[in-house]
């Protein structure tokens, strides 16, 4: 069926203005943990509070809790009984990266370098000759937390990883991709300045100054969450500043259009639930990721403080009337790339929010597939506010497919469904989505927050 561009019918002012907020936040969330840190101070703004703050929780009350500094959850206690069910979107705040090795400080041929270990799926090549920023914590034994950030500020110097020059590259050029690049060939550049010790003058030099300005060790190294993300900062994309580009929209973009549409909540008929995830990227493992406890726990924290009491069959009768949107990216069709998309089930630029009724790859394999009454229910809502959608998978059957939370989402007897914006250069340092499409899905989370049936 043919669909009318966005662009046609959006008030373009607002999605612009909408975007400009979105890039800042991009800008001051490049890690799962900056990411909580910019969730938790616009949720304070919007009139949130922190959930041990309650005693009691009521209709429109406002809360959120955080999860060791990785994983938050926002909600917005609405007029009908909890267990009627609550309005789920989810979305993941960890993206691609490199990780430093716990042990990574190393020197080779007058140079200082740090080891790593890539974290998701990334193309290896993309990460090589470009300019890379350290962000993270370091926990001393004292349990002291030192924040690091180096490479944000424009005063700061940057990293990288190198990569060999042409002219040296014969026998690196006719190799496979998948071998030409090799997950510990990316070692991070660092430092080239040597000190006056006979010993591993080049690291050391590297020592004395996280010593004097961070006040750590190399032993430190061993309790440390130390991220190499992409240096440049979003930006609109185009002449036509249609498109946003940045680090991360796998799945910020999700997130901050999920958290804006619940800071604008107020009084639902279902309790609304913004919930931002950890660990999706490696398969939502740990206990900030979807797969732990923590999500029913929240829940069950929430019951208690509503009714004064609690029972498990609250939490499971919760659970099995409740409906959520896994709000993940897909994969919008490139042009330079037409051949790995079926056309009539793909996502496309400025044809609004994308939905995916399963996931998974080959023969949906680790998928939730939502069941056809919610599809039907989410078309309703969608339709009911005029607010585009368009149906798709990712990429063809035998070749593409991808997982996201939806599936252990769905395992908790919740309906689920993908609904996301689609992106161009997915996994990449610099994805690339559409304006239009942002201000879309920003648009439907709200639409589906205030859902009165």
């Amino acid at each position: 069926m043919e669909k009318t561009n966005l662009w046609t019918k959006l008030n373009h002012a607002d999605a612009m203005s909408f975007c400009d907020k979105y890039i800042d936040y991009l800008n001051a969330s490049k890690t799962e943990r900056l990411a909580v840190k910019s969730a938790e101070t616009l949720a304070l703004e919007a009139g949130f509070k922190p959930f041990e703050k309650f005693t009691e929780l009521n209709p429109g009350d406002k809360v959120y809790f955080k999860n060791r500094g990785k994983n938050i959850v926002l909600a917005v206690i609405g007029s009908d009984d909890i267990t009627c069910g609550t309005a789920i979107v989810a979305a993941h705040i960890d993206s691609p990266r490199l990780d430093l090795k716990p042990s990574p400080l190393y020197e080779d041929s007058n140079m200082t370098l740090f080891k790593t270990h890539y974290y998701g799926g990334i193309k290896k090549y993309q990460w090589t000759a470009i300019p890379l920023s350290l962000i993270g914590v370091v926990i001393k034994t004292d349990g002291t937390c030192v924040e690091v950030n180096i490479g944000e500020n424009p005063q700061d110097p940057v990293f990288t990883v190198t990569d060999l020059l042409p002219h040296l590259a014969q026998e690196q050029m006719v190799k496979k991709m998948n071998e030409a690049f090799t997950g510990e060939d990316l070692n991070v550049l660092i430092g080239s300045i040597p000190t006056d010790c006979e010993k591993d003058k080049y690291k050391q030099t590297i020592l004395d100054i996280l010593k004097e300005k961070y006040d750590i060790s190399e032993e430190d190294f061993a309790s440390a969450e130390l991220e190499i993300v992409p240096q440049f900062k979003a930006a609109s994309v185009g002449i036509d500043r249609s498109m946003v580009g940045s680090y991360g929209q796998d799945d910020r973009v999700c997130a901050y259009t999920a958290l804006k549409a619940i800071l604008e909540t107020d009084l639902p008929k279902r309790t609304a639930v913004c919930f931002l995830a950890d660990k999706e990227e490696i398969g939502s493992m740990g206990n900030t990721g979807m797969k732990s406890r923590f999500f029913e726990n929240f829940l069950a924290e929430l019951i208690y403080k509503i009714k004064d009491e609690y029972n498990d069959l609250y939490l499971r009768r919760t659970l099995s009337a409740s409906m959520c949107l896994s709000s993940d990216v897909s994969a919008a069709v490139d042009p330079n790339y037409k051949s790995v998309n079926e056309p009539m089930n793909s996502s496309y630029f400025g044809q609004g929010i994308s939905i995916c009724k399963y996931t998974g790859a080959r023969g949906k394999s680790s998928t939730s597939d939502a069941n056809a009454e919610f599809v039907g229910l989410i078309r309703k809502i969608l339709d009911e506010n005029n607010i585009d959608w368009q149906m798709c998978e990712l990429g063809r059957v035998d070749l593409g497919g991808g997982g996201t939370v939806a599936q252990y989402i769905a395992n908790l007897d919740v309906d689920t469904i993908d609904v996301g914006v689609g992106l161009l250069s997915m996994h990449a340092p610099f994805e690339i989505a559409s304006k239009a499409d942002i201000y879309s899905a920003y648009m439907a989370y709200k639409a589906f927050y205030a859902y009165k049936g």
